[in-house]
C-alpha cells in the first residue's frame, strides 16, 4: 500500500539546486532520479505518474517525497548505514600484542603468524598477518645492542674521541688491536655458468683447514696507514713484541695508543716504564667500536679474506701482507663524524628472561 502523497513546496533556491543537478553531466543516477522526483512532485504530479516517468517503483517516489517534505535537500542524502559488524575489533588487536609479550611455545625460538593464530584460537592467521603488517611488526628481523656498564664511560669516550678530533701536537695516535684465528681454508673455486647464460663466481661448501694466524694491527689515525704482523697466539708476550715493533717504527716520537679492554692490553706497567714516550688509552667496557682499527678489520674481511682460498698458512699470511701494502699506497684517514658519544638506555626496551 502506497502512503498518502505529501505535498512538496519548493523554494526558488532549492529549485535552482535541483535543476542544476539534473543538467549536470556528472550527477550520479541516484541523485538525478531523486531530484526529478522532487521537481515533478512540486509541479503537482501524482506518485504513480512520477514513478512511470522516472522509471522507479511508486514506493520509491513516496519515500523521497516524504524525505524532502520533512528535511529539505538534506533529506535527499543517504543516511549513514551501520554496515556489517567487523569480526575482529581493537580487543583482538590487544590480545595479539599481549601474546607477543609472552615467550613463544616451548621448543620454538620466536612467534610466527600460525603460532599466534593457534594460541589465540578464534583469530584467522590472515588477520594476524594483516595486523602485524599494519603495525610494522617484523617477527623475523632481529636487532642487537650493546650497553656499556663502565662507570667511567664518559671520561674514557671523551679521551678517545678527543684524540681523533684534536690529536696532541707532535704526537702519533695509533689504534691497536688483534684479529685472532684467521683460518687458512682451501676451497674449490671457479665460475659457474647457468642454463640461462648467466655466469657466477662460486666456491664449494667443503674445505680443508691449513691452520690459523693472529693478525696484530696498528692504524695511524693521521694517515690511515697500517702496521701489521702475524703471530700464532695472542698472549701478552705477543702483544708486547708487536708494540716493540710499533715503537721502533716511530723512534723518538710521543705515541698515544688506543686499545680495548682485553686483559693482555692491561697491567703492562713495566713495559710502559721502559717506554716513557708511549701512553695507553682504553676504550670503555663494551665499546670497542670506538677503536678505528676495528673499521679496518671489517674492510680487510670484506675486500681481502671473504671468498678466498689458501693452500697453506704461509699463503694466507703473504696474501694479507700484500693487501696491507696495497692498502697503504692509497690509505686515507677515517673521518670522525659522530657528534655525540653518550651512554643511554633504550626507551621502551623489553628484556624477557626465560
Amino acid at each position: 500500500m502506497i502512503p498518502e502523497a505529501r505535498e512538496v513546496h519548493l523554494s526558488r533556491k532549492d529549485r535552482k539546486v535541483l535543476e542544476a543537478c539534473c543538467r549536470s553531466p556528472v550527477t550520479l543516477q541516484r541523485d538525478l532520479k531523486r531530484a526529478r522526483i522532487v521537481l515533478l512532485a512540486a509541479d503537482g504530479r501524482s506518485t504513480r505518474s512520477i514513478a512511470k516517468e522516472v522509471g522507479v517503483q511508486p514506493r520509491i517516489v513516496s519515500l523521497w517525497r516524504h524525505r524532502y517534505a520533512d528535511h529539505g535537500l538534506e533529506g535527499l542524502q543517504d543516511k549513514p548505514r551501520p554496515g556489517k559488524q567487523p569480526i575482529y575489533t581493537k580487543t583482538t588487536d590487544k590480545r595479539i600484542l599481549k601474546l607477543l609479550d609472552k615467550p613463544p611455545p616451548q621448543g620454538f625460538a620466536r612467534w610466527t603468524g600460525p603460532l599466534l593464530a593457534e594460541a589465540l584460537g578464534d583469530v584467522d592467521v590472515q588477520y594476524v598477518w594483516r595486523f602485524l603488517r599494519s603495525h610494522k611488526i617484523d617477527l623475523v628481523a632481529r636487532k642487537s645492542w650493546c650497553e656499556s656498564n663502565d662507570p667511567n664511560f664518559t671520561a674514557k669516550a671523551a679521551d678517545v674521541v678527543g684524540l681523533y678530533v684534536a690529536p696532541p701536537a707532535k704526537a702519533i695516535v695509533l689504534c691497536v688491536d688483534e684479529k685472532p684465528s684467521i683460518q687458512a681454508l682451501e676451497r674449490a673455486q671457479g665460475y659457474l655458468k647457468l642454463p640461462n647464460g648467466r655466469a657466477l663466481t662460486g666456491q664449494s661448501h667443503d674445505y680443508k683447514r691449513h691452520g690459523t694466524t693472529t693478525l696484530f694491527a696498528a692504524l695511524e689515525v693521521a694517515t690511515g696507514k697500517i702496521i701489521a704482523t702475524h703471530s700464532k697466539r695472542r698472549r701478552r708476550v705477543e702483544f708486547l713484541d708487536f708494540m716493540n715493533s710499533v715503537t721502533a717504527a716511530f723512534p723518538n716520537r710521543k705515541l698515544h695508543v688506543i686499545l680495548d679492554n682485553l686483559n693482555t692490553h692491561k697491567k703492562n706497567e713495566d713495559w710502559l716504564k721502559a717506554h716513557p714516550n708511549v701512553q695507553f688509552h682504553f676504550t670503555p667496557t663494551s665499546a670497542s667500536w670506538l677503536n678505528q682499527v676495528e673499521v679496518w678489520f671489517s674492510i680487510l674481511q670484506g675486500q681481502s679474506l671473504s671468498g678466498t682460498s689458501f693452500t697453506s698458512l704461509k699463503q694466507l699470511q703473504e696474501h694479507i701482507d700484500a693487501y696491507v701494502n696495497a692498502y697503504n699506497v692509497r690509505a686515507e684517514p677515517f673521518v670522525w663524524t659522530k657528534k655525540k658519544v653518550r651512554q643511554r638506555r633504550f626507551k621502551g626496551r623489553r628484556i624477557t628472561q626465560l
